[in-house]
């Protein structure tokens, strides 16, 4: 992520800074631009922009409820941001401890969609393209025999808000042996089930895929239950992970998942002008760089930058007595899936390959239209939220990350 001023007094700010400690003004990020912008703010409905000049903007409606800084243009026709208008259902809020979930999951959603925008990619909800959107369903689980499965199916992604629960989540990483569980990993995981519908299902990628991922038409199903009965055992030398080895779609939502780590990682790094004089023993110095989206290959970009980075910051945080923030070894054919993500998400920002979008469905309105009639049925464990409305009920299990 590059670095954030405030368009005020231009001291640094974070990502999601709801105010400038330095000057005091209220900040609120507008993701057109990608800047952290102030305003004055003289009554609720009055939202003046302070600095340079440029668009005017209000705030998503999910401010009001402590868990969005996000802005819209002035005369937008929705309420809530570009991440918020995705999101269908929340959890009850009835209890204290939900809004703090809600929350962070809305936070780490934020983090995705602010990669999305760098890549150029569309992020459409359910109410705008029912065909093609995106659904969010943050669910919580109240009937040990209703278990509610992190997945994806058909746009929809399906978290259990006990995610965001630091303690919860780390107990289920131990248990299931995992070296690496977050909250921005779930949801980097789930929404590259979403791409590969969109950019490499019944396209011309198809072959390449099959070549360096396996055929996905293997039995989705009986791929896992082989899998957790008795995992591969040489799958250090061909996957980034375990579970990518359980079947192809797997392997593409956790190589895409660090394709996505790898872009905003070393943006960051690049941002705040990090430099390796000892990347690697005897070898020049190493300025990061971002990486270079338009670029046709990525191959020596992993190996000379995302790699000693990765290095560097495990290093510290064995320093600091934490645990390794990139657990994970990147070998060759590893490398090779990452260019393929690349080459593809390259293609499809450029407009050379076209996206695997199905076309609207006669009787479908203008984008932002509720033809629904009603509010679909909403899960017993979470509420609907005032965002757009997925035409189908949430389903659970399609996938884990």
């Amino acid at each position: 992520m590059k670095q954030l001023t405030c368009s005020h007094c231009h001291n640094r700010v974070f990502f999601e800074n709801l105010s400038c400690e330095t000057c005091g003004s209220t900040l609120g990020y507008a993701p057109d631009e990608q800047l952290m912008i102030a305003f004055d703010v003289p009554a609720p409905d009055a939202w003046r922009r302070l600095g340079h000049a440029g668009p005017e903007y209000r705030p998503c409606v999910n401010r009001e409820e402590g868990v969005c800084n996000w802005m819209l243009a002035a005369d937008s026709t929705h309420d809530h941001c570009l991440s918020c208008r995705t999101t269908h259902t929340i959890p009850a809020l009835a209890s204290p401890q939900n809004r703090g979930y809600w929350a962070a999951l809305e936070q780490a959603k934020r983090r995705l969609f602010y990669t999305l925008v760098e890549l150029v990619l569309p992020t459409p909800n359910k109410l705008e393209d029912p065909a093609n959107g995106l659904s969010f369903e943050f669910l919580e689980q109240v009937d040990p025999k209703d278990r509610v499965l992190t997945g994806h199916d058909e746009g929809v992604i399906t978290l259990n808000i006990a995610e965001a629960d630091d303690v919860r989540r780390e107990q289920v990483r131990m248990s299931m042996h995992e070296p690496y569980r977050t909250l921005l990993g779930h949801f980097r995981h789930e929404i590259g089930h979403y791409y590969w519908d969109r950019l490499v299902r019944d396209t011309p990628w198809i072959d390449e895929f099959r070549t360096l991922f396996g055929d996905e038409r293997a039995d989705y199903e009986a791929s896992l239950k082989k899998h957790y009965a008795s995992p591969v055992a040489d799958w250090p030398l061909r996957f980034i992970s375990v579970y990518a080895s359980s079947h192809p779609w797997e392997d593409w939502a956790e190589t895409w998942a660090h394709y996505l780590h790898m872009v905003d990682g070393l943006e960051t790094a690049a941002a705040w002008g990090a430099r390796l004089d000892h990347a690697l023993p005897s070898a020049p110095s190493l300025t990061v760089r971002k990486l270079d989206l338009n670029a046709e290959s990525i191959l020596s970009t992993v190996v000379e930058q995302w790699l000693p980075v990765s290095q560097f910051i495990n290093a510290m945080d064995q320093s600091l007595g934490a645990h390794d923030s990139y657990p994970f070894i990147v070998v060759p054919p590893v490398i090779e899936k990452l260019d393929f993500i690349h080459r593809v998400v390259q293609a499809a920002s450029a407009g050379r390959m076209p996206m695997n979008f199905l076309p609207r469905r006669q009787g479908e309105g203008p984008a932002g239209a509720d033809l629904s009639g009603s509010p679909p049925a909403v899960p017993p464990n979470g509420h609907r939220a005032t965002t757009p409305a997925a035409e189908n009920p949430p389903l659970h299990g399609a996938s884990a990350g």
